[in-house]
């Protein structure tokens, strides 16, 4: 008996739904269509109406071509949620706790990190620093336009990219460099961020020793990343607060310092008076530009969490709050410092208020711990997309809300960020040295932000690549004067980030490039099985006679074939049939889809079709991410749902219709006709009676082969460099396997019974 357990308590209508219990039958095919009833074996861990499984009806002829409808439907794809209202609202909330932590805390450090000495009134506010604002991405859906729609020389544009190796190389790099290097500012923003936090301690206690801080830096830092599993949220409870209340402080501040100082400040609005900043100062005022970067680090996260939450609740807290915030706290300490110059070395702490200084230190702790959860949540997302793209191995990806799909929680990513971020601020030990390897990756981010959105204006949004070209080259000069002063700090520090992101970007690309050459080996045995097995007119199989045309003898019994791709005929089963020259009596090639919903809906959840050879069915089952797998007996589950799909098939047209809520149907025997749901006898015509003879046929067969032995049937892959191969070609390539041979196989969880289970081996040559 198979038992279908949920894991916890599924309310409806405010009562407790008791555990269900499905018995498969033994000796006769008894299928129960309850509209009411969720006898689909897989368990939502939360509340979740009942709908009765959806069956893909097949042809009725045997020798039906393979690519069934099944195996792809809309709901498939991810969807973009829209927000609206107090939802939007609350999301906005949420962001302002988890996004702007790390843009919001940079005013305690900008103009300490620009000036070496104490700057002039021309300085001040020939810096600018309030007319940077962060520039938007655009969030697009991959998807090819046609070259009718395109402009002629975007048309140019895009067959010289696609029809140049050297050009489609470069492209998939840049993207790869900009996702690796926001991971490595990651590993240092949160020891930046707590470790300046906690030197803020030195303000009011001087005397307090570097082993305090740095052993106080570490507890925060092990604290905040085990509350990670908490989800976003969760955390945002606590963070948004802090933040919103930091940034109050801050425009508070502010507006006091601007109106009691000096109000001229707003002359930096002006951005010539950057231009004649530069002029005056030279080199040295280029140099300085590696400092006023430090105002804007933060946007990479910014963007890098869209996944996490909507561009609509973004635009709201950024504009409606954050922005109008920040520059309100550096016209303020501009403000002050051009009354005080002196003050520019600490300009947050010494530009306070009098009366306010202990508050002002509570409050810039909490912001400055909080800050790192923008580049711990981008860390997650932006793996998230990796692993999606197939660069990188999968891992255990946990999500963590059933309302707000993309946020979500990776565990081997957090405890390895967790160790780097903690390693990290014990060997620096100090802020000034983290901030000589902070931010050059993040204008690396920018200048190649720049590239890529130019390339979606031309090829997405449709727009003359000669309109492009004037915008990309103002932004990407800017890019390249900021990055030019940031990689001064090269030797005392950045080259840190730069050798992480370079790793990283290989270990992305090797992956990449090995699961390209593992796809084109797998592609051989990949394709419809009419391709390869043909059918006697007295109903013996055999190979085609490209494969030698030998018989193919039937095993008696059930075998279950794990697809792990789910698209054609799965690899395992092409290399059994061409060892062993066999076939199980009735055959299930079996996928599991994961969908990116918490839950999906009964009469989406399966999808059952018949192939072309006989006996054979491929089912495929869509889970999401909050839906539990049950596989306490496998076999009887599959069997039972393969047992639905046929008495579906072998019912009149008429009375596969929804409409009563309970429709049970009997077979006692290959020689048994279906009964409707008035006790007649349903095939009328001599076509629908010998379907349900067939359909009687097949449901015998599946009873007997699943009652006499089942086997489960799994692909184990080996692979094989080719010796023709180059000699780098090789080090990626057995670096590839290296990676793939340590990571932790797909079918690991489905716990299938040992005695039962049958490994069919298979050498391919990359």
């Amino acid at each position: 008996m198979t038992t279908i357990r949920i894991a916890d308590d599924a309310r409806q209508n405010g009562r407790s739904r008791l555990t269900d219990e499905v018995a498969l039958p033994r000796t006769t095919s008894t299928v129960q269509l309850n509209a009411g009833e969720g006898d689909d074996h897989i368990c939502n861990i939360r509340t979740q109406p009942r709908v009765p499984s959806r069956l893909v009806r097949g042809s009725t002829v045997d020798d039906q071509p393979d690519e069934d409808p099944s195996l792809r439907i809309p709901s498939d794809f991810k969807g973009k949620q829209k927000f609206k209202g107090r939802v939007l609202m609350w999301l906005a909330y949420q962001s302002i706790g988890v996004i702007y932590g790390d843009i919001g805390t940079s005013p305690l450090y900008v103009f300490s990190s620009t000036f070496s000495s104490a700057p002039s009134r021309k300085d001040l506010v020939g810096m600018n620093i309030t007319h940077r604002d962060p520039r938007e991405a655009s969030m697009v859906r991959m998807k090819r336009y046609s070259s009718s729609e395109l402009e002629r020389t975007g048309r140019r544009v895009r067959h010289h990219i696609e029809s140049s190796k050297v050009a489609r190389e470069v492209l998939k790099t840049i993207g790869v460099l900009a996702v690796t290097m926001v991971l490595s500012d990651g590993l240092l923003t949160p020891a930046q961020s707590v470790l300046g936090a906690v030197q803020g301690i030195e303000v009011v206690q001087p005397n307090i020793s570097k082993g305090t801080v740095i052993g106080v830096t570490d507890a925060i830092l092990v604290v905040l990343f085990s509350i990670q599993p908490l989800g976003i949220t969760k955390i945002s409870y606590a963070f948004s607060p802090i933040i919103i209340i930091w940034l109050a402080l801050n425009a508070g501040f502010g507006i006091y310092n601007l109106v009691k100082y000096d109000t001229s400040v707003l002359k930096a609005f002006d951005p010539g008076l950057a231009f004649e900043f530069l002029i005056r100062h030279g080199e040295n005022g280029w140099r300085m530009l590696g400092g006023v970067l430090l105002a804007f680090t933060g946007v990479e996260a910014l963007f890098a969490d869209l996944g996490a939450f909507d561009r609509r609740a973004i635009q709201i807290s950024w504009l409606g709050y954050t922005f109008p915030c920040i520059l309100l706290a550096y016209i303020g300490q501009a403000a002050y410092i051009s009354v005080h110059p002196e003050a520019y070395s600490n300009p947050f702490y010494n530009a306070a208020p009098r009366g306010t200084i202990y508050p002002a230190l509570v409050m810039a702790i909490l912001a400055a711990i909080v800050a790192s959860q923008a580049i711990i949540t981008a860390t997650f997302q932006l793996l998230k997309q990796v692993m999606k793209l197939s660069y990188f191995p999968q891992c255990k990806v946990v999500h963590t809300s059933r309302i707000f799909y993309g946020q979500l929680f990776i565990p081997l990513a957090n405890w390895l960020l967790m160790i780097g971020t903690i390693l990290v601020a014990s060997i620096y030990n100090n802020t000034t040295s983290l901030g000589n390897a902070y931010g050059v990756c993040v204008m690396f981010v920018t200048f190649f932000d720049t590239c890529m959105v130019s390339l979606a204006a031309m090829f997405v949004w449709q727009i003359n690549p000669y309109l492009v070209f004037f915008p990309w080259l103002v932004i990407a000069c800017f890019d390249g004067t900021y990055l030019s002063s940031a990689l001064t700090k090269v030797p005392s520090g950045a080259w840190f980030t730069i050798t992480l992101s370079s790793i990283l970007a290989a270990i992305f690309l090797v992956w990449r490039y090995g699961k390209e050459q593992q796809w084109s080996a797998e592609a051989e045995d990949r394709f419809p099985t009419s391709h390869f097995v043909a059918t006697d007119p007295d109903g013996q199989l055999h190979l085609t006679d490209k494969y030698g045309g030998n018989p193919i003898k039937t095993i008696r019994g059930l075998g279950i074939f794990f697809d792990k791709a789910g698209e054609t005929t799965p690899v395992v089963f092409s290399q059994f049939v061409f060892k062993l020259t066999s076939i199980p009596e009735v055959t299930i090639f079996f996928h599991l889809r994961p969908l990116e919903m918490p839950s999906v809906t009964l009469e989406n959840r399966y999808s059952v079709s018949r192939l072309a050879i006989p006996n054979c069915y491929r089912l495929v089952v869509r889970y999401g991410y909050n839906d539990e797998i049950i596989t306490t007996n496998l076999a009887s589950i599959l069997v039972d749902q393969v047992r639905k799909y046929l008495v579906l098939e072998e019912m009149p047209q008429q009375d596969r219709l929804p409409s009563p809520p309970v429709a049970a149907i009997t077979t006692e025997g290959p020689g048994c006709s279906p009964l409707d749901n008035n006790g007649t006898n349903s095939p009328t015509t001599e076509k629908e009676a010998e379907n349900a003879r067939q359909s009687s046929d097949r449901l015998a067969r599946l009873q007997n082969a699943y009652e006499h032995k089942v086997l489960y049937i799994i692909g184990k892959e080996q692979m094989k460099i080719k010796t023709d191969a180059s000699f780098f070609i090789k080090v990626f390539l057995y670096l590839f396997l290296w990676i793939r041979d340590n990571t932790r196989n797909k079918m690991a969880n489905l716990r299938v019974p040992t005695d039962k289970l049958i490994e069919v081996g298979f050498l391919k040559e990359i």
